[in-house]
């Protein structure tokens, strides 16, 4: 299976990356002939235009920005046989695609964060790592998975790896949007814009990857609204499921004060079980494994240095806590965005696919007790919600005020 096969609905930016692949690998070539000793001279032909040291991926959530960059990464690491009578990059079965799709390549580097931002200390050592030259001879490839969750210092310390970089490192930014991006840092790098897969792209995909059911796939990548991570897990997990159901109650639910009340009590509750059923399966494990990596004994003095360390990891589990609730809150926001959608859809007569087509009785109810005026204010509730978590209102009062807003209309 190739390495660009989980990039549904993206034909275009397959066909850019693998062009880049090639030209990145003729670019290495030239270098091991003596064209080119540094690794960054231009490959004769004019193909090196198609490759650059920095990609920005973005695209809506789901789209596949981070799929897209780790099967760049992999596609550059390409090691088949295949290549030499023309084949493309990113065969998935040799060992350079085996262990980038792993995680377990050496000149790989994957920045990832369970909490709310990546720090400046992370950042300036990987800029230093992205100054030596691969092991493998290839490429040195660093992928940020959240580039939007720099904070300010950590993205200015990327900016030096970006403006000055190395001639075999290739740096891979995943964000949102370009303007999550600081634009000194967009403009060195070279964009991909990913589009929201077709609901039967992300159907078929489901069927031939995972096994599921035909007619579970349609509806779940309906219900998924082009995030193909959510339908897979919409697709293959009766929780998942059993919880979007009990979001998109909440439209009949807040006739009354009482119920807009208990509807936002539910949902900060379930956030705050899943962060807690997160902390208790990680959390422990994390702390016990630090203190056996500094000898720590139980009923001793603790190791110098540890007490530090405990505190710097307690910060980042609490961080991660936070990072897990706003996520789950953030799904159900999503869930009733897509189901008022549908909604007005209804009312202005429009013969499209409704995302949740499997609850067309209650939206049925719902456009008919109302104007697509109202649909349109509870949207916009829904909306200043999802701001007011962003910047850090309480959950529950954040919640409330729009179960109220939302039995306005």
């Amino acid at each position: 299976m190739s390495v660009w096969d989980d990039l549904v609905g993206q034909d275009r930016v397959v066909e850019q990356l693998t062009a880049a692949a090639v030209a990145a690998r003729a670019t290495v070539a030239a270098g091991r002939a003596g064209d080119a000793p540094s690794g960054g001279a231009p490959v004769p032909g004019g193909n090196a235009s198609l490759m650059t040291h920095a990609w920005l991926f973005t695209g809506p959530p789901g789209a596949g920005q981070t799929t897209a960059a780790r099967a760049f990464a992999a596609a550059l690491q390409c090691t088949s046989p295949d290549l030499e009578l023309g084949g493309v990059p990113g065969c998935g079965f040799c060992d350079g695609c085996h262990t980038v799709l792993s995680g377990s390549h050496a000149d790989v580097k994957y920045v990832r964060t369970d909490g709310l931002s990546i720090g400046v200390g992370d950042m300036r050592d990987l800029v230093l790592r992205a100054a030596s030259y691969p092991t493998g001879g290839r490429w040195s490839v660093i992928l940020v998975d959240a580039a939007h969750r720099l904070t300010e210092a950590a993205a200015n310390a990327l900016l030096k790896g970006v403006e000055e970089p190395s001639p075999r490192t290739v740096w891979l930014l995943c964000a949102p949007s370009v303007q999550d991006v600081l634009p000194t840092i967009r403009s060195r790098c070279r964009l991909l814009v990913l589009r929201t897969p077709a609901a039967e792209s992300v159907a078929d995909m489901l069927v031939r990857r995972d096994g599921v059911e035909p007619e579970t796939a349609r509806l779940a990548a309906l219900a998924g609204q082009g995030d193909i991570e959510r339908s897979r897990r919409l697709a293959v997990d009766e929780q998942a499921r059993t919880r979007r159901l009990d979001v998109l109650k909440i439209p009949l639910e807040v006739a009354d004060i009482g119920g807009c009340l208990a509807a936002a009590q539910r949902l900060v509750d379930t956030a705050k079980a899943d962060a807690e059923a997160l902390a208790e399966s990680q959390d422990a494990k994390e702390t016990d494994d630090l203190k056996a990596a500094y000898g720590a004994v139980e009923g001793s003095r603790a190791p110098r240095g540890m007490a530090g360390a405990v505190k710097e990891l307690e910060k980042r589990q609490k961080s991660r806590a936070t990072r897990t609730r706003r996520e789950t809150l953030g799904v159900a926001l999503l869930d009733l965005l897509g189901f008022y959608r549908d909604v007005l859809a209804l009312q202005l007569g429009s013969t499209g696919a409704l995302a949740n087509e499997d609850q067309r009785p209650a939206l049925g109810r719902v456009a008919g007790a109302g104007s697509a005026e109202n649909t349109l204010r509870r949207i916009e509730a829904v909306l200043a919600c999802r701001r007011a978590l962003d910047r850090n209102v309480d959950p529950l009062l954040a919640v409330e005020a729009m179960t109220v807003a939302l039995r306005a209309g």
